[in-house]
């Protein structure tokens, strides 16, 4: 039987005025960016026909000898891209390949150490609403009460007294460099495991922009679509010592057929992070980040920690307006044509649902060509806005301005 003829121009035109908004808008969400055409050619392919359960070499279905070239040609990529011996591409998100990593090395009821998720941690590390929190005991550290960085004393007393089975650094919204150094003396002197959640800055590293965690921490995850720019989906990269265990936890612990079309689009992202222009991104990322930064300091926000050293910035709003909400400016930005997202503060007195801050990124303006000058701009236009988040005039003007900046940028022209 043939495919219907009939266009289906209900999603089509949806996804068109998607991409209209990414054209037009500025993308400032810290776990998002832009891939390249390459990649998103790799998602769109016949690769997204076959099944291929298990692993190269050992599947449970024939056809798969050019599948298998494209899961390997993935993997090799990635362990030289970051210093690795061993990695699976097959998890289908960075959640999952955290899921993973607990499936292979802990048993139900092991003690966890991981950053608080309302000091910047993900649910994935021991939220009591995932699974994570769920079916290990989770105990949270935090960040210091003077400079809000991460308080690296309580993390060794904590580690001290409640002997985890597993220590877990890495963060969704923290805004300084984390050394995996001083952790793992800490992993050491307790006997945990130590992994790393590099979810948000694994294109960082892979671009010299942060310290890279392999070799130092045992297990290293990401995911693939932020700051690395690659399709959406999750990493891990591990010792030789347990990749067995961890590949068998993601395939038949955890998922079943691996997603093949995307897999050869993390291969594609790996090449062209490995690129020697993928460097100067990195660090103009970081520069972008700083100069953003300090135009919204400049206008009476105030940055938790008091600036940044990566991709992006948390920032409090209540200097800047004490009655203003994280979901209310969202919203007003939102109109603005200005996209991020509310974020909890540390020790944010107002729910998650509404919060006192935002989380501000530039890994998308960046990729876009976008510099410093442009984040000044950025930066006043956020004020604009949020001095007077209700006024129609004022998000109309705003949303002109953001359309024309963008217009000398867009990615997908």
């Amino acid at each position: 039987m043939p495919w219907p003829t009939e266009q289906d121009t209900e999603v089509f035109e949806i996804i068109e005025r998607e991409e209209t908004r990414q054209n037009t808008g500025l993308q400032l969400i810290a776990s998002e960016n832009f891939t390249s055409p390459a990649v998103m050619a790799a998602t769109g392919s016949v690769l997204t026909n076959k099944y291929s359960e298990g692993y190269p070499g050992k599947r449970y279905y024939g056809g798969n000898e050019y599948v298998d070239e494209s899961e390997d040609l993935a993997r090799r990529r990635v362990c030289e891209l970051f210093g690795a011996t061993h990695a699976n591409v097959q998890p289908h998100s960075g959640a999952n390949a955290n899921l993973g990593v607990y499936l292979a090395l802990l048993q139900p009821g092991d003690t966890v150490l991981g950053l608080s998720l309302d000091h910047g941690g993900h649910l994935t590390h021991g939220s009591p609403v995932n699974v994570s929190g769920r079916f290990y005991n989770f105990i949270s550290y935090g960040l210091t009460a003077s400079d809000e960085r991460m308080d690296l004393e309580q993390l060794r007393d904590l580690a001290v007294r409640q002997k985890p089975k597993m220590i877990v650094a890495g963060a969704t919204a923290y805004s300084r460099t984390i050394d995996p150094q001083p952790i793992r003396e800490i992993c050491d002197e307790v006997d945990a495991l130590f992994m790393f959640d590099a979810a948000h800055i694994a294109g960082l590293i892979a671009g010299g922009a942060h310290p890279n965690p392999v070799g130092v921490a045992d297990i290293v995850t990401f995911t693939t679509h932020k700051t690395l720019r690659g399709p959406r989906g999750g990493c891990i990269l591990s010792t030789e010592e347990h990749a067995a265990a961890i590949d068998k936890a993601i395939f038949p612990g955890l998922q079943g057929g691996p997603l093949e079309h995307v897999i050869a689009a993390k291969a594609v992202a790996f090449k062209e992070a490995s690129h020697p222009s993928f460097s100067d991104y990195a660090a103009q990322v970081v520069s972008n980040a700083r100069a953003l930064a300090d135009s919204l300091g400049g206008h009476g926000f105030r940055l938790v920690s008091g600036g940044t050293d990566n991709h992006l910035m948390l920032i409090d709003l209540r200097p800047f307006n004490s009655e203003l909400t994280g979901k209310e400016a969202q919203v007003a930005l939102d109109r603005a044509g200005i996209t991020l997202n509310k974020n909890t503060i540390p020790d944010d007195p107002r729910s998650p649902f509404v919060t006192s801050g935002l989380r501000i990124g530039t890994p998308s303006v960046t990729t876009q060509g976008m510099k410093e000058q442009e984040m000044a701009r950025i930066g006043d236009l956020i004020a604009r806005v949020l001095a007077d988040p209700t006024d129609d005039a004022i998000l109309g003007e705003a949303r002109r301005d953001v359309a024309e900046l963008c217009g000398g940028f867009e990615p997908y022209a």
